[in-house]
């Protein structure tokens, strides 16, 4: 596992899960998960930080950028305009070139407004962004924002923050199977054996921000995402049995030798 790199846009990654910095409690929740997770990347809502903020009421000095790159996001935009210029914001204020690029489309489900983020998308990327789109879990949308030059896809799992967990595994293996860039899956993760889902779906990594900063104790379930994530990927790696009907001995009753008779 220690060579098995999430790559990014040549960046590569120890850690396949990324999480959030919002929601939580407070700062040093969100730092202890941090640790807890072992994350080597966070997203930050460039339009939900601010960035004048000094010691420790600043959200990014609990953040060690020595060992955490940022993943700055659009969060809060509903035009491609709109998040165009929260990205720039978010690279002018020096965060960075990456951007998690949202562009949402219905102010109650927050589904993304998928025509809007590829025009986004190309136009980021023809500014020099590395940009990683949310997405709905459309083999289609997926492929297109891929032709827009996006570094990696995120489909969602679920609705953001439902905790409803995979919804639509058969499309997600769509996407995965045809992919040319990593696919994460971002959004609807609620517990530990969700992040494992995408994982074995083939997933190349999760996103989450609600599961962990929800629960009852972010540090300890960021703990166990991180292992769920873990042991997902091994389980793709490893190659699983096929499903049948019907059942098959663990010990085969084949050239086995017969009792004998008195």
């Amino acid at each position: 596992m220690t060579t098995d790199a999430l790559v990014i846009a040549g960046r590569a990654f120890a850690s396949r899960l990324i999480v959030g910095t919002g929601k939580y409690p407070s700062h040093a929740v969100m730092q202890a998960a941090h640790v807890a997770a072992g994350v080597e990347m966070v997203t930050v809502a460039v339009r939900r930080v601010d960035l004048a903020a000094k010691g420790e009421a600043s959200l990014l000095s609990w953040i060690d950028r020595s060992k955490i790159f940022l993943l700055p996001n659009t969060a809060g935009c509903y035009t491609a305009d709109d998040a165009v210029r929260t990205a720039r914001l978010g690279r002018e204020a020096g965060l960075s070139n990456w951007v998690k690029l949202e562009v949402i489309g219905d102010e109650r489900t927050l589904f993304p407004d998928n025509e809007a983020l590829i025009a986004a998308t190309r136009e980021l990327v023809k500014e020099g962004f590395v940009v990683l789109p949310y997405t709905n879990d459309d083999p289609v949308a997926c492929r297109k924002l891929e032709d827009a030059g996006a570094a990696a896809v995120m489909p969602l799992g679920a609705p953001i923050g439902s905790g409803l967990g995979i919804q639509n595994p058969n499309n997600l293996s769509i996407i995965i199977e045809h992919s040319r860039v990593p696919v994460i899956v971002d959004a609807g993760v609620g517990t530990a054996s969700d992040a494992a889902i995408a994982m074995e779906l083939g997933a190349d990594g999760v996103l989450m921000n609600t599961a962990i900063a929800g629960a009852t104790d972010p540090a300890m379930m960021a703990s166990a995402m991180k292992h769920s994530v873990q042991a997902g990927r091994l389980a793709f790696l490893a190659g699983r049995i096929g499903r049948r009907r019907y059942a098959s001995a663990s010990s085969p009753v084949d050239g086995l030798i017969a009792p004998k008779t008195a």
